[in-house]
């Protein structure tokens, strides 16, 4: 199980898709896992999609300051960019600490 979360920075993305060029959201998607995977104070992921084409990402930083540099970071930019004009219909971005945190899992 993953270690838990607490005192983590959650940058909660949430967004409708258009139905526009699938094969290129997927590799931006890949490639953008990838890179904040490589970051400083990276601490992990996690995401859905319904089949309404809304999802949900939480990405999670080990403190605000690295939240906002990969907020800065040129090809993040230069894919939310992308994004804005070809893959969402929408999005709403909020930033969090994470107060608490645990989970269970079914043996």
């Amino acid at each position: 199980m993953e270690q838990g979360r607490t005192g983590e920075t959650a940058v909660i993305f949430i967004a409708e898709r258009t139905a526009e060029d699938d094969a290129g959201y997927a590799a931006a998607a890949a490639a953008m896992d990838a890179l904040a995977a490589a970051q400083p104070g990276y601490r992990g992921i996690d995401s859905v999609r319904g089949g309404d084409q809304v999802g949900i990402t939480v990405s999670y930083w080990a403190d605000e300051a690295s939240a906002v540099a990969w907020r800065k970071h040129p090809e993040h930019a230069a894919i939310r960019e992308a994004g804005r004009e070809r893959w969402y219909r929408w999005y709403r971005l909020h930033v969090a600490q994470v107060g608490r945190s645990y989970g269970w899992e079914r043996p």
